[in-house]
């Protein structure tokens, strides 16, 4: 097309010089332009029924052509010349805000995109660029729905990519300068860049634009009456960061996707003074967050744990719910929100660190602190459990390093230190600590879940703060007695405390003999399962005897599949938390220190309390056989939460919960020595319940097959 327009204004010339053909053929376009402005009658009449769109076109094409044909690299044509020095741009951005005729603010930011996009002379540093730009962005992304949408995302899509080729452009777009006055800017000479300063004013005869009727103008004139100035005393906003929120909101799906690339292009710059001014001068930050706050505002107050769990796995790419989950009031709020956390944390991911870390404070100061924790320390239960749900989904979806700092800082609190028995619930954790013991079963299970997600998540700090702190230093043991050299050395059952003969012989065969040790890898790390079978085999397995098992009943393969799918969840654990640099084993104890007061800390006691009410919290389907009775799934929630517990290979985890012969200290309690406890009251229990194998059968959870939760 370039090559055929050359060759028609070659032969319409003759022999005249090409650039001055060029140059006349632009300034013709240019007139045929602002003619229709004086000559025109019809007001009615769509832009693209006019000649302007056409116009518009072979200005671009002469502008591409006549830098093809440039020689000196980087030197601007006398086409590029005039349309700087005469303010072009800035006479068809005020065209597109008369929007007259109709469709032109359309035109005019097609007209944009492909000149900034096409012509490779770097044009943003320039004034009389650069500024139009600032204007044009003012007039999108602020009406949503607005008719130009498609053309306002193409038009910033070319901006963001500029300003990643050229970080140092980000401050000529967003730098906002106050606009003088029309009747300042009228008197006061506006120059360009040092770049354009050498520009000379072609004394050619086309050189000035046609001026219009002054009945014509002062039409014009009136429906723009702020466009070349703005309120006194006041920096202009970063409109290409509020253009691309505003089109963030969009319904068009592809047009929001693809401003979200575009803020996510823009937020992933290298440049360090560049993201230092994205924090520091613009309302990035404040502008994304704003947002998330607002979707989770715009949700119904109560919602169902289950809802929210239900759409688990909502992407910013795909944030519609899906169609195939069932309908509930406040679906599409809550998939608009967790659609655009997800952004947010993706954003936190990709950006540069000066602005992920901004960003994940600001979500952590006006979401998780002004929003969200007033919500988790409501008195309505109602608010408490949708904050919580709400909170734990956010969990399970967030991957960035820095917003998981920030989330675990307001969850755990910045410096934990090992509590003690007569500590109030002073901080959140605490308090969420507390809701896991509540009245209510179903705030205790969805808070239950929350710490379980948390104990997921990659950061040491989870396990420092809620169980590690407490243990340190290993006062559960009690001092005096001497430590086994080995493992082998506790393996003698009939010394164990907690098994009496009568138990033994109901539970344990005495001939099996002891198997051997587990053997060591190379690298020092004990074969899991080896471990795992004999402890379940020597000690867990025993506590429970035969007549309070369903397997005997049932065509069931024992506990051999959870410890094919433990086994799993190990290796995905330790590969989690290898970084972390944890001993191979305890630090040996001095036996002439003395002993002092142990306390397992607010979380291992609320779940040691639980596991001693466990008989207390069943249901059964033919109704309550045992005394009392609370819902089943809050069994399985605090087994699944210690489960999540015993997974670390930290040596003072295995060593208090895994280990069935340590040698406690007075007053203390391990998890062996509360199963041990439960184990004799369900003992005395069945003795006092006629027919208990065929009741046990029935046993479980209202979703299970009966006897598939009793064994």
């Amino acid at each position: 097309m370039l090559s055929r327009l050359g060759a028609l204004l070659q032969e319409a010339v003759g022999a005249r010089e090409p650039s001055i053909d060029l140059l006349e053929a632009f300034v013709e376009h240019w007139k045929g332009i602002t003619h229709y402005y004086i000559e025109s009658t019809d007001e009615n009449t769509p832009a693209k029924k006019t000649d302007i769109p056409w116009r518009l076109r072979q200005m671009l094409d002469i502008l591409v052509y006549e830098e093809r044909q440039q020689t000196a690299a980087g030197e601007a044509g006398p086409c590029l010349e005039y349309l700087l020095q005469h303010k072009i741009l800035e006479t068809l951005c005020t065209l597109g805000k008369a929007e007259y005729p109709p469709g032109m603010r359309q035109q005019v930011f097609q007209f944009f995109s492909k000149v900034l996009a096409q012509v490779q002379h770097p044009l943003l540093h320039y004034l009389n660029v650069h500024r139009p730009v600032q204007k044009l962005l003012r007039l999108g992304g602020t009406v949503p729905g607005s008719q130009t949408e498609k053309e306002e995302v193409q038009f910033t899509t070319v901006l963001c990519s500029k300003i990643q080729q050229d970080p140092a452009l980000l401050t000529y777009i967003l730098e906002g300068k106050k606009i003088v006055s029309r009747k300042k800017s009228s008197k006061e000479p506006i120059t360009l860049p040092r770049e354009a300063a050498s520009i000379q004013d072609k004394d050619h005869p086309h050189s000035k634009s046609p001026d219009m009727s002054p009945c014509k103008a002062q039409a014009l004139t009136a429906q723009l009456p702020a466009e070349t100035e703005e309120p006194d005393g006041g920096v202009g906003e970063s409109n290409l960061i509020t253009s691309l929120i505003g089109l963030c909101k969009s319904k068009k799906g592809r047009v929001a996707l693809k401003a979200q690339e575009n803020l996510l292009l823009l937020v992933s710059v290298a440049s360090q003074a560049a993201a230092t001014y994205l924090v520091h001068s613009s309302p990035c930050c404040p502008a994304i967050v704003e947002h998330l706050c607002q979707l989770y505002q715009s949700m119904p107050t109560f919602l169902d744990p289950a809802d929210i769990a239900a759409l688990e796995g909502i992407s910013w790419r795909l944030p519609s719910a899906p169609s195939d989950e069932a309908s509930f009031p406040g679906k599409e709020a809550l998939a608009a929100f967790l659609g655009w956390f997800d952004y947010c944390d993706h954003l936190i991911t990709e950006a540069h660190v000066v602005v992920a870390d901004a960003l994940a404070k600001a979500v952590a100061e006006k979401l998780f602190m002004e929003i969200l924790q007033p919500h988790l320390l409501h008195v309505s239960e109602q608010s408490v459990l949708t904050s919580t749900a709400l909170l734990t989904a956010m969990l399970r979806q967030l991957r960035s390093p820095a917003l998981l700092r920030e989330a675990v800082a307001f969850l755990l609190g910045a410096d934990p230190q090992p509590a003690a028995p007569e500590d109030g619930p002073r901080s959140l954790c605490a308090h969420l600590i507390g809701h896991c013991d509540h009245l209510s079963d179903e705030i205790s299970i969805t808070t239950l879940r929350l710490f379980e997600e948390l104990l997921q998540k990659p950061h040491e700090q989870v396990l420092r703060s809620l169980v590690l702190c407490n243990l340190e230093g290993r006062h559960y043991v009690a001092r005096g007695s001497p430590e086994p050299e080995s493992y082998e050395d506790t393996l003698d059952l009939e010394e164990d405390p907690y098994f009496t003969d009568g138990f033994l012989n109901a539970s344990f065969q005495p001939s099996a003999k002891p198997p051997p040790a587990p053997a060591t890898n190379s690298d020092g790390k004990t074969a899991v399962t080896e471990i795992v079978n004999r402890v379940l085999s020597l000690s867990f397995l025993c506590l429970v005897p035969e007549e309070a098992k369903t397997s005997a009943f049932l065509e069931e393969t024992g506990y051999d599949t959870y410890v094919h799918d433990a086994y799993g969840l190990f290796q995905e654990c330790s590969s989690r938390v290898a970084p972390w640099g944890w001993p191979l084993g305890p630090t040996p104890l001095d036996p002439h220190e003395p002993e002092r007061p142990f306390f397992e800390g607010h979380f291992l006691r609320m779940l040691f309390d639980r596991m001693s009410r466990i008989l207390e919290q069943v249901v059964n389907r033919t109704g309550p056989w045992l005394q009392g009775y609370k819902p089943y799934s809050l069994n399985l929630q605090v087994t699944s939460v210690l489960s999540r517990l015993a997974l670390f290979p930290h040596p003072l985890i295995h060593e208090y919960l895994l280990d069935p012969y340590i040698n406690l200290a007075p007053g203390c309690r391990s998890l062996f020595s509360v199963l041990v406890r439960v184990i004799g009251d369900l003992m005395q229990r069945i003795q006092r319940v006629p027919q208990f194998p065929g009741k046990l059968l029935l046993a479980g959870p209202p979703d299970s097959p009966p006897g598939r939760g009793g064994s």
